[in-house]
C-alpha cells in the first residue's frame, strides 16, 4: 500500500509517503513559510520514492486542529489531488498525530497533547496509545489551560501548549514529565492513515472537513468566504 500525506496545521510543515510500511518524509520548522515549502516537499518525497502520483492508493492530511491558514493549505492540496486522481483521503486528527509521535519517540502511553491556540487558549486533547492504535478520551476541544481536564491517572504533556503553560496545566492532571518542543509530523498522519482500523475512515475528498475547534472564527470565515 501506498499513502501520500501532509502535515501543514502548526508552524512545522511536512510531507511523507507510506510505502508497504516504510515511511520517507520532508519536514521543516519553518513558520509562515508552508505553502513556499510544501510543494516542493511533495515532489522530493515522491521522487526518492520512485513514487507516483497514479501509483497512490490513497491520501492522508492532517485535518487540524491547528493555524487556519495552515490547516487549509494542506487540505486543499490534499483535496485537488484526489479529485484529480480519484482517490480517498484520510482526514487525521493534528492532535493525534502530536501525541501518536510523541508516544513512539518516547514510549509513554497517555499522552496529553497541547498545541498553542493563542489568544490564551489550548487546543487540548488526551490520548492512549497502543502500538498502531490511538484512543482519544474525551473530545478533542478549544480551551483556557486553566480549564484542560483529563480522565485520573499519569498523563505526558506533549506540545507548544505546554511549553506556553505548563505550570498552568501542570495543576489540572498528574504529569510524568512533559516534551514542549515537538510537533505533529506527517510521518504520524500517514502511519495513523495506514493502520488497519484507520482505513475504515478513508472518505472522499468533498467528504473531508477541516477542524478548527473554534466556531467564532470558522464562522468570521464563512461569512468572508460569501
Amino acid at each position: 500500500m501506498k499513502l501520500l500525506a501532509l502535515e501543514t496545521a502548526t508552524e512545522a510543515c511536512s510531507a511523507a509517503v507510506w510505502v508497504d510500511g516504510a515511511v520517507f518524509e520532508r519536514y521543516e520548522l519553518a513558520p509562515r513559510r508552508h505553502a513556499a515549502l510544501i510543494l516542493p516537499m511533495i515532489e522530493a518525497v515522491l521522487a526518492e520514492t520512485g513514487i507516483k502520483i497514479n501509483q497512490l492508493d490513497a491520501l492522508a492530511v492532517g485535518r487540524g486542529p491547528g493555524a487556519f491558514t495552515g490547516v487549509r493549505i494542506a487540505l486543499g492540496i490534499i483535496q485537488g489531488i484526489a479529485f484529480a486522481s480519484d482517490l480517498p483521503v484520510a482526514p487525521v486528527s493534528t492532535l493525534a498525530a502530536l501525541a501518536f509521535g510523541v508516544a513512539r519517540e518516547t514510549g509513554q502511553m497517555r499522552v496529553a497533547a497541547a498545541l498553542d491556540a493563542r489568544m490564551g487558549e489550548v487546543y487540548w486533547g488526551t490520548w492512549i496509545i497502543d502500538g498502531e492504535i490511538g484512543e482519544l478520551l474525551g473530545l478533542e476541544r478549544v480551551c483556557a489551560p486553566a480549564q484542560a481536564t483529563a480522565p485520573p491517572g499519569e498523563w505526558f504533556g506533549a506540545g507548544t501548549g505546554w511549553a506556553a503553560y505548563s505550570q498552568i496545566l501542570s495543576q489540572r492532571l498528574t504529569v510524568s514529565g512533559w516534551q514542549g518542543d515537538c510537533y505533529p509530523h506527517a510521518g504520524d498522519v500517514v502511519r495513523l492513515a495506514a493502520a488497519p482500523g484507520g482505513r475504515s475512515e478513508w472518505l472522499t475528498a468533498e467528504q473531508v472537513l477541516p477542524v478548527y475547534l473554534r466556531n467564532q472564527v470558522v464562522g468570521q470565515l464563512s461569512t468572508a468566504s460569501t
